[in-house]
């Protein structure tokens, strides 16, 4: 089983996550041998956030209560309060993972704080356009190792730009191996082009018992 992680803050910028927090604790277009998937949600908190579109989200668990593993995943979403002190927990706990073979998936803000902390010096990955790390996380160090492209996967890490969910979105599905490759490639095909002929594509890639 898959557990993944959702961190919640103030802030957060609800259409970032849409896409892949959907499908991932949906299910509604897995493969048939997938397997299950556990989404959480964690903050430094147990007291309510409120969300850049104005809704509020009690998370279901602590920092402390993470279990890293090999098939934990930990969703770090865009918000404008990266650079408060008490976010500092998450990003050792994603360096946690990094270190231990879990994945991280950070987008938009989340990869300045990523990058604040020295986490993308060493390793491919993208952010909201060349120039704004360095803006924004003065110990950024990273600059060779950044990639021009909405959202950029390399091996457990997966970045994107605050304009890349949804590729963000089909690169952490494709990682996580839920969905047949065709399934996925359709998936993205719609949702990116709005084309008819890609929703009745995906709906033709999907197990007889509807799964």
């Amino acid at each position: 089983m898959f557990t993944i992680y959702v961190y919640v803050l103030d802030t957060l910028a609800d259409w970032e996550l849409g896409h892949v927090i959907s499908e991932l604790n949906s299910g509604r277009f897995f493969k048939k041998d997938a397997p299950r998937v556990s989404l959480k949600t964690v903050s430094y908190t147990k007291e309510p956030i409120r969300t850049m579109g104005g809704l509020t989200i009690v998370p279901d668990c602590l920092i402390d209560e993470i279990i890293v593993s090999e098939t934990s995943t930990l969703i770090l979403p865009g918000a404008d309060t990266w650079n408060d002190p008490k976010h500092a927990a998450i990003i050792e706990k994603a360096n946690e993972f990094l270190s231990l073979g879990a994945t991280v998936c950070a987008i938009c803000g989340a990869t300045a704080a990523l990058a604040n902390s020295g986490l993308l010096d060493h390793r491919p990955h993208t952010s909201n356009g060349q120039g704004f790390l360095e803006m924004v996380s003065p110990r950024y160090k990273g600059q060779r190792f950044y990639i021009d492209k909405p959202s950029a996967a390399d091996g457990n890490l997966i970045t994107a730009s605050s304009t890349g969910a949804l590729l963000w979105a089909k690169q952490i599905i494709e990682h996580l191996g839920v969905f047949e490759t065709n399934t996925l490639e359709a998936w993205y095909d719609y949702f990116s082009t709005g084309k008819p002929e890609h929703f009745f594509a995906l709906m033709q890639t999907l197990p007889s018992d509807g799964r």
